[in-house]
């Protein structure tokens, strides 16, 4: 078992880390076989640099290319605050890659932002 329960699964033998995210991959295959997407690769690492220094790194399940477009995705049972301020980084240093969260059902999951009038003044 890994944290939060989830079950790891192989599959073409890759080892995902939960049931989700081995049928998001077995649903990916079958569209990059269609000629819908192009490119699959997992976990793809991304670096998120500020000023400078290296703050994290963001791993999101997915990489593929969609219509010419790069799509980074990442299968969410729900989203833990290092989540939250990993995707506020990787959506300020990425903004040429589109991070699609999806569900275990492989359902798009909005990504939320909170609007300035909603942001707690410092």
């Amino acid at each position: 078992m890994t944290k939060y329960s989830a079950q790891k699964t192989t599959i073409d033998g890759i080892t995902f880390d939960s049931k989700a995210e081995a049928t998001r991959y077995s649903q990916l295959k079958l569209l990059e076989r269609a000629k819908v997407i192009k490119g699959l690769a997992c976990q793809p690492a991304y670096r998120l640099v500020v000023s400078g220094h290296e703050v994290c790194e963001y791993r999101g399940d997915f990489t593929y290319y969609e219509a010419g477009r790069l799509i980074c995705e990442d299968v969410k049972g729900f989203a833990t605050p290092m989540f939250r301020l990993k995707r506020k980084l990787f959506l300020a240093l990425y903004p040429d890659v589109e991070l699609r969260c999806v569900d275990k059902d492989g359902q798009l999951k909005p990504i939320r932002t909170r609007k300035a009038s909603q942001r707690v003044a410092a």
